[in-house]
């Protein structure tokens, strides 16, 4: 019973069985005062919230984010966050609604939100306070770009967009992002111009001030602009959207020019799953018109040609090494199913399996392939010959996996133990 003669029982309203792990973590303490990993303290980005980072057990999927708010708050941004889930929005996963929570006076502490935390991820202010280069701002400011548009073509109105509230991933050579708050975010039948532009607003503005927070504390890149980076943002989006919505006129006369329209937005990483094609009279062109897109063209092939899953250029570069495995073994006339098993063996894995014990972990495995690739050809330009994959990876191994870590869930030596209430 609470001070006010209520009577407050602890409930965890979520899905899944592994809510039933939840129940151990200190609830009656305020969150600011849980015991934390050192590992994942410093992966927690700025909130207007206090959140935390738990680990429930060895693995990444026992790694959880906590955020106290209110609990109207907690509960819209949990639906919120389910329904983005079920259309295959980048976002994080929601696990629960914590309620009734009391501390051992009897007094009541705020709601909580659980969320799982989304491996191999990292906060931009962890990830631009490490020296990295204009490109990598330009690259991560695209991300953005391309999240808000992925949300608008399902309708989501963010209502926040902001590099604070994203979380950024490594895909290939760039970056991916994914939505790490929806608190006042809200679905629409329809997203009008109108609304769209607001979000685009407001993301100009939380951006620009981001960057200038980083500037007056000297981390950001010298010679970066906040203000340009930010109106960088809103082009980027309004490419991508005029190349997703808008018409393009199309001579008749190229019997290609479809197909290759259509490969442009795949390009982009997006199925376009209808289409209108029609003739201006007036001036005897093509309109092509995209009707009906969908993110992840990569990513859904990998997944169905290899089992695979990966970010949107990581799967773009594996289905490039896998086209030129079967270019190669084409002569075999074994089907593609075949084929692709005996990719996975022998490549895949067979360089994934080279990694050390004690060294895997830090990069994901999709992009490690990446890099190893990428490390194949720089060594390669360095002698004037191939020197092929294994030589690749035992270099990569020796001399860039152990400088790296992008991820957050690293086990530390001796981890925090949060089980007690």
């Amino acid at each position: 019973m609470g001070k006010n003669g209520a009577m407050s029982e602890l409930s965890i309203t979520g899905s899944g069985t592994e809510i039933i792990s939840l129940y151990d973590l200190p609830w009656s303490k305020l969150l600011e005062d849980w015991p934390e990993d050192p590992g994942l303290t410093s992966m927690r980005g700025i909130s207007r919230h206090v959140v935390r980072l738990v680990r429930t057990g060895d693995r990444d999927e026992d790694v959880y984010a906590v955020k106290e708010t209110v609990e109207e708050f907690s509960t819209k941004e949990y639906a919120v966050l389910r329904e983005l889930n079920t259309r295959g929005a980048p976002c994080v996963e929601p696990l629960a609604v914590v309620t009734g929570r009391l501390d051992p006076r009897g007094n009541e502490l705020p709601t909580a939100l659980v969320t799982r935390y989304l491996p191999y991820s990292l906060p931009y202010r962890v990830i631009l306070s490490g020296g990295v280069t204009p490109h990598e701002i330009t690259t991560m400011a695209n991300a953005l770009a391309l999240l808000l548009v992925k949300l608008h073509l399902l309708g989501f109105w963010w209502g926040d967009c902001s590099l604070s509230n994203a979380l950024f991933r490594r895909d290939a050579s760039e970056y991916s992002a994914y939505l790490v708050d929806a608190e006042t975010g809200e679905f629409q039948n329809v997203l009008t111009d109108g609304q769209r532009e607001h979000d685009l607003d407001i993301a100009l503005f939380n951006v620009a001030a981001e960057l200038e927070d980083l500037a007056i504390a000297g981390v950001l890149h010298p010679g970066m602009d906040p203000i340009r980076a930010s109106q960088g943002v809103i082009s980027r989006y309004r490419r991508l959207w005029k190349s997703l919505k808008e018409p393009q006129i199309l001579d008749p006369k190229d019997r290609h020019a479809v197909e290759r329209a259509m490969r442009s937005l795949q390009d982009l990483g997006f199925a376009v799953e209808e289409v209108e094609v029609t003739m201006d009279g007036d001036k005897g062109m093509l309109k092509f018109s995209p009707r009906l897109v969908a993110a992840g063209y990569h990513q859904q092939r990998l997944k169905e040609i290899l089992g695979l899953d990966a970010e949107e250029l990581q799967a773009k570069r594996l289905l490039a090494s896998f086209d030129r495995y079967r270019a190669r073994e084409s002569h075999t006339g074994h089907s593609t199913e075949v084929l692709a098993r005996r990719w996975l063996t022998t490549v895949f894995d067979h360089v994934i399996d080279q990694i050390p014990v004690e060294l895997r972990g830090r990069v994901e495995p999709a992009q490690m392939f990446h890099e190893i690739l990428e490390h194949r050809w720089y060594l390669g330009e360095q002698a004037g010959k191939d020197l092929g994959i294994d030589y690749a990876t035992q270099q990569y191994i020796t001399n860039i996996l152990p400088f790296r870590t992008d991820s957050g869930t690293l086990n530390p030596e001796e981890p925090v133990a949060v089980s007690e209430r």
